[in-house]
This record gives structure tokens, C-alpha cells and sequence, in this order.
């Protein structure tokens, strides 16, 4: 291991070219929750066109999820072990699957070969003076998806936070780290994002027909001190 720097740089590629190393037809697993790779994610989703037939696996996801989008139909599959906003609707239209399985059994599905891992997505802490990254706060299921996959794309962030215990994996153990873009990169995306969910949440309130807050009727206000709304009185 004391040459690990030098084969760590070594690896490091830009994520469009880690998610080139997925095959059609594979099964690949995305990290959870908070320790979802979104860069990760959109390079693969960039490339959706090389990707035909590919299963995506993960629990829970709070992210903007963009390989649900129906265009994506043709190309990627997801199947939940836990139904997050970003499936609800795609599981409810027959364009995603849910697996329903208890979180504790999922990693031996991994290791029992009942549910094999081509490629896991994750996302790790940078390495330490040995080498070792974490998982941080995604160490759930990840753990066995990393330890059973043929091979590991991470998404190296130096804000993921280092837990301890079983969370750590070797930069040996990963055949393609990648970095995150730089800061106003992430900013740019972020505000994209938002504005993405933003647009969503304002259609589902226009076929609703219904303000999105009962407090937002017209004629109403809320009391600067009071939770509850009042009566906007004449002079105003």
C-alpha cells in the first residue's frame, strides 16, 4: 500500500468517461439517500444512448432522479427497494418496479449472487494517509454493493463526512474515482435542479386547480407573531 498515491492519481478520470465503462445490459446499483453520486448519475444518463436494457437498483432517493424521465424508458429500468419521491410516480405508471424486501436482507441478496452488481455507484470521503475512504452517510446497503460489484465508479466529494466502523473502502478497491466538478459547477446544477422540481410542483398545482397553501388564498394573511392566518382588514 505505499504506493497507493501514485496509483490512486492514476485512475482519476472525469465522470463522462467513468460511466463509459458500464455495459448495456447491466445491472447497476446507485448509493443512497444523501450518498447518491449525482454526477455520476447525469454523466450516465448523458450517455443513455450506449446504455440499452440497463437496471438501476438503489433504496432511497432524494435526488432529482433523471433516469426516470419517460425518455429514458428505452435505455434504463429502475427498481426500488424503497419507493422515494422520485419513483412514486414512475412506479405508479408501470415505467419503474418495486422490489419490496426488508432493508436487513438486501446485502445477501448482493453477496448470495441473487441480485448480482455489475457496476455501484457511490459516493466516498477522499482518501486518508492509509488510503482508505468512507462512505460517510450512506453505508446501508452500499457496503455489500461495493464489496460484491465487478466493478466500483466513485464519486470522490470532500464535503461526504468520515464515519467509522464498517464504512471504509480501499482506493484499490475502486476501479474509477472521480472527482466532482468544481464548485460553481455544482452551484449551476443545484439551481437547475430546483428550478426542475420547482416547475414540477407548479403543474401538479395548476391541474389541481387549488392555491398550494390554504394560507395563500386571497384575502388572507398570517399575523407577523401569530402561526395562524387573519382576516386582511380594510386599510390594507
Amino acid at each position: 500500500m505505499s504506493n497507493w498515491r501514485e496509483r490512486y492519481a492514476d485512475k482519476i478520470v472525469p465522470a463522462a468517461r467513468a460511466v463509459r465503462m458500464i455495459k448495456p445490459g447491466s445491472r447497476v446499483f446507485i448509493g443512497s439517500a444523501c450518498g447518491e453520486p449525482q454526477a455520476l448519475v447525469r454523466a450516465m444518463c448523458d450517455v443513455s444512448q450506449q446504455l440499452a436494457d440497463t437496471e438501476l437498483i438503489h433504496v432511497l432517493t432524494l435526488g432529482v432522479a433523471p433516469y426516470t424521465d419517460p425518455k429514458y424508458a428505452a435505455n434504463f429500468r429502475a427498481n426500488a427497494f424503497f419507493i422515494g419521491n422520485s419513483l412514486r410516480t414512475p412506479v405508479n405508471e408501470a415505467r419503474a418496479d418495486y422490489t419490496p424486501v426488508f432493508l436487513s436482507q438486501v446485502p445477501n441478496l448482493f453477496r448470495h449472487g441473487r441480485v448480482p452488481i455489475y457496476v455501484a455507484l457511490v459516493m466516498v470521503s477522499p482518501p486518508d494517509e492509509q488510503g482508505f475512504c468512507s462512505l460517510g452517510v450512506s453505508v446501508d446497503i452500499t457496503r455489500a454493493a461495493v464489496e460484491t460489484a465487478k466493478v466500483v465508479i466513485a464519486q470522490v466529494n470532500k464535503f461526504m463526512p468520515r464515519t467509522l466502523g464498517e464504512s471504509f473502502i480501499h482506493v484499490d478497491q475502486i476501479e474509477y474515482p472521480s472527482r466532482l466538478p468544481q464548485r460553481a459547477a455544482l452551484c449551476r446544477q443545484a439551481a437547475a435542479d430546483r428550478v426542475q422540481q420547482s416547475d414540477h410542483a407548479a403543474a401538479l398545482q395548476a391541474l389541481s386547480g387549488r392555491p398550494r397553501n390554504r394560507h395563500d388564498a386571497p384575502g388572507r394573511r398570517r399575523d407577523r407573531h401569530s402561526p395562524h392566518p387573519t382576516r386582511r382588514r380594510a386599510a390594507d
